[in-house]
């Protein structure tokens, strides 16, 4: 979905100049400036598991793709004004245990991270809404390793079908609601894509709570490729971007 440049993350400024914005992400969220602000709202997701499409080795994750044709799948409330629709979601993730999140909370690293990408509708189509800073809503799950979440296990399964670059294959009937954790506390602050063009049109909203993922789960990502089919295999690990510096922003939490 979003062009790449060869260089690592620390390049990135050299073709995107945004790369050194005032508005980009991720970010170390500082648990103890991070204000409660009682006028957030819950977050409402309303998915429907039959727009579900496509699963796809973009080269730096993968991406379960959805139909965002209409309001069948997608997110209210939150730091949102109106509907965002669901897109896509894809993980960031480590070469090892302790490190693969792209967000972090007071330094720590979890080990990997969910991005649950959606658009807002008012602008009619995805291309036309990443051109505004209210255009896309991600949120973040982190993953950390413990029991197996059976709820992820499909995703899991369909990745030996795509392990290479370019690959892609059906991916019907799944409810993304299955990478959500219990509790739906969150921080929210405005910030960017985390991949290149890294433009700043996010409204992010990074869940407080971790899901747990089994160490066998989280390795089978590892067996990725950034790779294409006929290339020598490079395997996909540490695709997450570091940490980029707060600046002017704020950080608001929707609990206390």
């Amino acid at each position: 979905m979003q062009p790449q440049c060869r260089a690592g993350p620390a390049h990135w400024h050299e073709d995107f100049p945004i790369a050194n914005g005032e508005y980009q992400s991720p970010i170390d969220i500082d648990t103890t400036s991070a204000q409660y602000d009682s006028s957030l709202k819950p977050l409402h997701f309303n998915y429907d598991p039959s727009t579900a499409r496509n699963i796809v080795n973009n080269g730096h994750s993968f991406n379960v793709e959805f139909d965002d044709s209409s309001d069948k799948s997608v997110l209210r409330g939150g730091a949102l004004t109106g509907t965002y629709r669901l897109i896509q979601f894809h993980i960031h993730w480590g070469s090892c245990e302790g490190q693969g999140s792209e967000h972090t909370v007071d330094g720590k690293q979890y080990d990997a991270e969910v991005h649950l990408v959606h658009w807002n509708t008012k602008y009619g189509k995805f291309g036309e809404a990443v051109k505004h800073p209210d255009g896309l809503c991600v949120v973040g799950v982190f993953l950390q390793v413990g029991s197996a979440r059976p709820g992820i296990q499909k995703v899991i399964d369909a990745l030996d079908s795509i392990q290479t670059k370019g690959k892609q294959a059906s991916f019907t009937n799944f409810d993304p609601m299955k990478l959500l954790p219990s509790s739906l506390d969150y921080w929210t602050y405005q910030g960017s894509l985390t991949t290149p063009p890294l433009l700043e049109c996010v409204i992010w909203h990074v869940l407080r709570e971790p899901v747990h993922v089994s160490p066998e789960q989280l390795c089978k990502l590892r067996g990725l490729c950034f790779s294409t089919e006929n290339e020598t295999p490079y395997y996909m690990m540490d695709n997450w971007r570091p940490c980029q510096p707060l600046k002017s922003r704020e950080v608001r939490a929707s609990f206390q």
